[in-house]
């Protein structure tokens, strides 16, 4: 029997109905004999296994390479809850990308005291090398990804924003790949809004950021990868084959007359727009790290000079710093006018010593974070933690509170996955993903959902364990 655990819950009301969002899928899913039900669940991780769709865990010894669980029954979304979410995701943004051309440029917000100079100062992803520097159509964030959670029937909170090399959208499209492969029929019963064009309005996107040295022919794109032990490969040459564009890495490019050039077999041949999966740090040798060899010698000094776009552009990470995201009501009021249509997960900066001692006296009740984190690590789930967990991060805080925030324990809405005994509730999250040039700011209809497939884990990372589901916005 379904039984969701108090907190709101995507398919089921309170009193045990069916929510209009499942309400035409739930009518086909009690149609189906379970055993045809488990077979397209096995099918479904050989499909996964035969693809190669794994993902790198770094730090463990023994499988390293694990297969990311899939669950085959979509989270829905009505077409209506979408154009609400999707106002707030563009107002967001937009204000985001005004915001780093501020900080490298005239810095109003913090002359405006509504940012504390501290943030910069104190802040590896905020490049010196960036300043005074405008990208191809003053576009820094070409590719966004923004990290929600679901609290109640109207009740969207950015958990997240990731503008610097957001990652996952190809299980976006393997997922329902491999659900319309499994379900046809499904899909001409319930209208569900496509994201498999995701590719070309990408490929359509970076090519209209490209420079004014490509100006009179169709843009060369090229997608930089770190390689084969890189947890994204798969998404690098996935991406690459579907929009039609050179995987390549550092060893294949170099800068030739003033233009960043990739080996072929005719010799080398310049690029306009490099949709870059390398960090800042190992872009260029030549300007941050020296013993880089994922990067290409002198390509800053190509974007700079206008021969190159870099997607996206460095520095952006700044905008990812967790302690940055507690001010985002504050900068989106800034640069837009208007009041948040999508409010933050309340937070507290343990930078503030009031905060600190807050933090410090309800760390069981609390989820650190650290400012530059990531992917689930170095975090901390208060009412899961062990008596020791919460002595060494309160020895962290201590000593270092500058590097961490602090949010509440989220009541995260759950939607249903498949097990053995049928439909089950699990927390889940959305990554819906955000495409920007001079022509407008695009968003898929849909997004990464990402799932705790542990009963009443609020982790859905894929590192620690978590899986990701299919995710239809229902049409009009």
């Amino acid at each position: 029997m379904y039984e969701a655990d108090g907190k709101f819950d995507e398919m089921r009301t309170v009193d045990g109905s069916v929510r209009p969002a499942y309400r035409d899928y739930r009518h086909w899913y009690d149609q189906q004999e379970s055993a045809f039900l488990s077979r397209k669940h096995r099918e479904a991780e050989i499909a996964f296994r035969r693809t190669g769709i794994t993902f790198n865990v770094y730090g463990e010894q023994e499988a390293e390479e694990r297969l990311i669980p899939f669950d085959m029954v979509p989270r829905i979304i009505t077409a209506a809850e979408w154009r609400r979410l999707t106002r707030g995701i563009e107002q967001r943004v937009r204000a985001t990308n005004a915001f780093i051309h501020d900080l490298y440029h005239r810095q109003e917000i913090v002359r405006a005291g509504r940012l504390p100079a501290r943030l910069l100062h104190d802040n590896d992803a905020w490049l010196q090398h960036m300043v005074g520097f405008t990208p191809p159509g003053e576009i820094y964030t070409h590719v966004v990804g923004i990290d929600l959670v679901r609290t109640g029937p109207d009740e969207f909170l950015v958990l997240e924003d990731n503008a610097r090399t957001p990652s996952g959208v190809s299980y976006m499209l393997q997922n329902r790949e491999t659900m319309m492969a499994m379900f046809p029929e499904l899909f001409t019963r319930v209208p569900v809004e496509t994201v498999s064009d995701y590719p070309r309005r990408l490929a359509k996107s970076l090519a209209a950021c490209a420079p004014v040295a490509a100006a009179g022919c169709k843009p060369t794109v090229a997608v930089l990868t770190p390689g084969i032990h890189n947890s994204a490969y798969f998404e690098h040459a996935f991406l690459a084959d579907q929009m039609g564009a050179e995987l390549v890495e550092g060893s294949d490019l170099r800068v030739v007359n003033g233009r960043v050039a990739m080996r072929t077999t005719r010799g080398y041949e310049p690029i306009d727009v490099l949709y870059r999966r390398v960090d800042d740090e190992f872009l260029d040798p030549l300007t941050f790290n020296p013993d880089s060899v994922l990067g290409v010698p002198g390509i800053m000094d190509v974007y700079r000079a206008g021969g190159i776009t870099i997607a996206n552009a460095p520095g952006t990470g700044v905008a990812d710093d967790k302690a940055i995201y507690s001010f985002m009501p504050e900068i989106v009021e800034f640069y837009t006018g208007e009041k948040p249509l999508l409010p933050n997960v309340e937070t507290w900066r343990c930078a503030d010593r009031d905060s600190l001692a807050y933090v410090l006296d309800h760390l069981e009740d609390l989820v650190i974070k650290e400012v530059h984190g990531s992917g689930g690590y170095g975090m901390l789930v208060g009412p899961a933690a062990s008596k020791r967990d919460l002595a060494a991060f309160r020895r962290k805080l201590k000593a270092k509170p500058q590097n961490y925030i602090a949010q509440p324990t989220l009541s995260l809405s759950t939607c249903p996955i498949f097990t053995r005994r049928g439909l089950a509730p699990r927390h889940v999250d959305l990554r819906p993903f955000v495409l920007v040039s001079p022509e407008g700011i695009d968003i898929v209809p849909g997004g990464l959902s990402r799932v705790a497939m542990r009963k009443g884990s609020l982790v859905v990372n894929s590192s620690q364990g978590g899986g990701t589901k299919d995710t239809w916005v229902l049409k009009d």
